[in-house]
């Protein structure tokens, strides 16, 4: 590894990580997908700097610096203050990347906002994997309905990751995975987990099923099963399907299920944050091995 000072913000080598917030500036830097507006469905991963192949991501910090090394995707470079230099030397190692050393000052004017952590990095995407295959090696899974929100897709994959879930299935509505918020949230482990696209929807969901998982939905329909009374250690395949904050899953998506279950709440409140849904599922599920 060998640092390079760059003291000038114009420097063409710190343009990758230009206005991490400007979303069109992002979606040219990164090559996302189609035009498109703010707000949730197709429109969002397009404004994510959305791509499911060529292109590139932001990863933010020493911690998922270290995953992202461990991981299959291609570190690019590396932009740090000179106060993380140390950490971020101890990380790479022999790796081949420039790593930027810059004062927190021209950090922050480059990405334009305070990037308290000092460390960033930029890595190659990667073409996804055919649904089917991810299917046909997994026996633990989760799929998730327009989940727009990046920080609760970063956590429903960190939680995919600790209960030793064996991939993620999305549909086309959902944000990009490896938008930065997500992988910072993740913590780094979108970057271990093994996702695909599944489309078309929902008639998708047929291909779960097909493949011999029992397809569970979240629901707070007092109607729906008890989660804890499922008996779901006795399937080899489980798939939890979880739905968007606010309305939840389709009734399309929910047509698709075997099985509609819901975590039992306290009088009055009739559902969690989908994170902390996916947490409660996947424990009551995997949680004993």
């Amino acid at each position: 590894m060998k640092p390079i000072s760059i003291e000038d913000p114009s420097d063409d080598r710190l343009a990758p990580y230009a206005g991490l917030k400007d979303a069109a500036l992002r979606r040219a830097i990164e090559g996302g997908g189609p035009p498109g507006g703010p707000g949730g469905g197709p429109s969002d991963r397009a404004s994510s700097g959305f791509s499911d192949g060529p292109g590139t991501f932001i990863a933010e910090g020493s911690l998922v610096l270290g995953r992202l090394l461990k991981s299959p995707y291609r570190l690019q470079s590396v932009l740090v203050t000179a106060q993380r230099l140390p950490v971020v030397a101890g990380l790479l190692g022999e790796a081949e990347a420039p790593v930027f050393v810059v004062s927190q000052e021209l950090m922050n004017a480059v990405t334009g906002f305070n990037i308290h952590r000092g460390v960033l990095a930029i890595a190659s995407r990667r073409a996804l994997p055919d649904p089917v295959d991810l299917l046909a090696g997994a026996g633990r899974i989760a799929v998730l309905e327009g989940i727009n929100d990046h920080e609760n897709l970063g956590v429903i994959f960190r939680n995919a990751a600790g209960f030793a879930l064996d991939g993620v299935l999305l549909s086309p509505e959902c944000c990009d995975p490896l938008y930065r918020r997500s992988v910072r949230v993740s913590m780094g482990y979108v970057l271990e987990v093994p996702y695909a696209r599944l489309e078309p929807w929902p008639t998708a969901l047929e291909s779960v099923s097909a493949a011999g998982f029992l397809l569970v939905g979240l629901t707070p329909d007092p109607e729906a099963k008890d989660l804890r009374g499922l008996g779901l250690d006795g399937h080899s395949r489980v798939a939890f399907l979880l739905g968007a904050e606010g309305p939840g899953l389709s009734p399309e998506a929910l047509r698709a299920v075997d099985v509609r279950a819901r975590i039992a709440m306290a009088p009055g409140v009739d559902s969690l944050n989908v994170g902390s849904a996916a947490a409660v599922a996947f424990h009551a599920a995997f949680g004993r091995g």
